[in-house]
């Protein structure tokens, strides 16, 4: 399977920085041909501005979120026509800082995994376990509650078309990044809960650096990482891509 990256800007960059984060990206990374997938994922008012930046590289755009329908009365929302029209490939659903603080529910994120497929989009969907959930043993069940929910109703040979993030929520910013080995335990055993996911992308998230990516990369089921602050540094970004593509 391609090795993917995906950079999650969440609610950084304004349009300007955002031009200059990307171009800054691309730069480093011009030196060769890629062999993996490269997502910038900006936020929604630097969409259109980093689409320019990176249009004849091979980076590709993806967005943070999306509403499940092509239109209607939902105040603030995106639909996926609007992402489709600035070249979004790529869009993250599910993360837990939208299941957090935006009050987004398991049927809510199946509704735009659904619609995302549907429109063509290659949905990134993130899954993870809180620590006191960790801490109380359940860390397997809670993650496979929520691909099963997501993924409710979407065809087996549909997967190949997803991705899945496992991001475990005690470690996403924290500085604490889970123990390779038992990331890809956590992984494979959702991997293994629903049919299909067998040619699926999985990702890692939660405190990726270029100092313990490699140690991801090197596990039978991560085939890349869903990244948050690196991303933000088109230095230590383009690292991330580089040992991504080592283990290709």
């Amino acid at each position: 399977m391609t090795r993917i990256v995906v950079g999650n800007w969440k609610m950084h960059e304004t349009s300007a920085q955002a031009s200059v984060l990307a171009r800054g990206i691309a730069a480093a990374l011009a030196d060769e041909p890629r062999s993996a997938t490269v997502v910038l994922a900006p936020p929604f008012t630097a969409l259109e501005a980093v689409r320019k930046s990176i249009h004849g590289t091979h980076l590709v755009l993806g967005a943070q979120t999306m509403h499940w329908a092509d239109e209607g009365a939902f105040t603030g929302e995106i639909s996926p026509p609007m992402l489709l029209e600035l070249g979004v490939r790529y869009v993250i659903l599910g993360h837990s800082e939208r299941r957090r603080y935006c009050g987004e529910v398991d049927a809510e994120i199946n509704r735009k995994v659904r619609a995302a497929l549907g429109h063509g989009l290659v949905p990134i969907v993130a899954v993870g376990e809180s620590e006191q959930e960790r801490d109380a043993g359940i860390t397997d069940e809670r993650v496979t509650a929520q691909i099963r929910a997501a993924f409710e109703g979407v065809a087996a040979t549909d997967l190949r078309n997803a991705v899945v993030a496992y991001e475990p929520v005690w470690a996403i910013g924290t500085g604490r990044n889970c123990d390779p080995q038992e990331a890809d335990r956590v992984m494979g055993t959702i991997r293994a809960s629903i049919p299909g996911l067998e040619s699926t992308p999985f990702l890692y998230g939660g405190s990726v650096s270029p100092a313990n990516f490699a140690s991801y990369l090197a596990r039978a089921n991560c085939q890349g990482g869903l990244v948050g602050g690196a991303s933000l540094d088109s230095a230590s970004f383009a690292q991330l891509v580089h040992l991504a593509e080592r283990g290709t």
